[in-house]
């Protein structure tokens, strides 16, 4: 009886010594903008994630290639103290789905934004579904970049904003090389890490539809809200919620 007991409290003392130690909580929350935009599209989210205790970088792209932007995005990476939560809007999911098997990164949030899978590009994911309506109200330069319209902007980008917004974003948009959307995946992030999804029901970039496929594909947590696709801008404290929430793994 006592040599049992022994072994039973031995047993039971190398279980608890070899239990799974607790992950290491998130210190930086990487953000990272999609096509027509800058950093400066998480301005209203921002403040909200730095007063909880997290530290933020708003990763400026170049958009002018999917390879330079996803370079961009790993550098951010290189200098945040990790671990780190990894947050993309639109086209910046395609970024944040290539850089985000660095393993400093425990989590992805795609905001209105593509999910795609090994080897797609967005051209590809648009195979068979009809033009995106953006594309009607855009300007095409001879290098090869669009610039959306203000028209465009207030009708089909940011639809749910003031007009004083609708002409900041016209004004302070990133014209986007249209190269950007052959680009294709090598390796997605999200086979790998817990990802959420936040969904405008009224996007006019990225269909919703196309959205609810991507996230359900990749068995994302999806959170609906009734907005334009620049969801961030108009409905920051429901987005970060969604960060918070992810940031702390629920």
């Amino acid at each position: 009886m006592f040599k049992s007991s022994i072994a039973l409290f031995l047993a039971a003392s190398a279980t608890v010594g070899h239990a799974d130690p607790k992950p290491e909580p998130i210190k930086t929350i990487v953000l990272v903008h999609g096509a027509f935009a800058d950093s400066s599209s998480w301005d209203k989210v921002a403040p909200i994630l730095e007063a909880k205790g997290y530290r933020l970088i708003a990763v400026n792209l170049p958009l002018d290639s999917f390879a330079n932007d996803v370079a961009a995005t790993k550098r951010a990476l290189e200098v945040a103290p990790g671990p780190v939560l990894l947050v993309g809007h639109s086209y910046g999911g395609f970024v944040i789905t290539e850089a985000g098997t660095n393993e400093k990164v425990k989590g992805l949030v795609y905001v209105a934004a593509f999910a795609p899978d090994n080897g797609e590009s967005v051209n590809d994911i648009y195979k068979g579904r009809p033009q995106p309506e953006w594309i009607k109200g855009a300007i095409f330069d001879t290098t090869g970049f669009a610039w959306l319209k203000r028209e465009t902007v207030a009708t089909t980008f940011a639809q749910d904003l003031s007009q004083t917004e609708i002409t900041n974003l016209t004004r302070k948009q990133g014209p986007t090389a249209l190269a950007l959307f052959e680009g294709r995946i090598t390796n997605a992030a999200w086979h790998t890490k817990p990802a959420w999804f936040v969904r405008p029901e009224n996007d006019r970039m990225v269909a919703p539809d196309i959205q609810a496929d991507l996230a359900k594909r990749a068995g994302m947590k999806v959170t609906n809200i009734k907005s334009s696709h620049v969801v961030m801008l108009s409905h920051p404290n429901e987005v970060a919620t969604v960060i918070l929430a992810a940031a702390a793994n629920k």
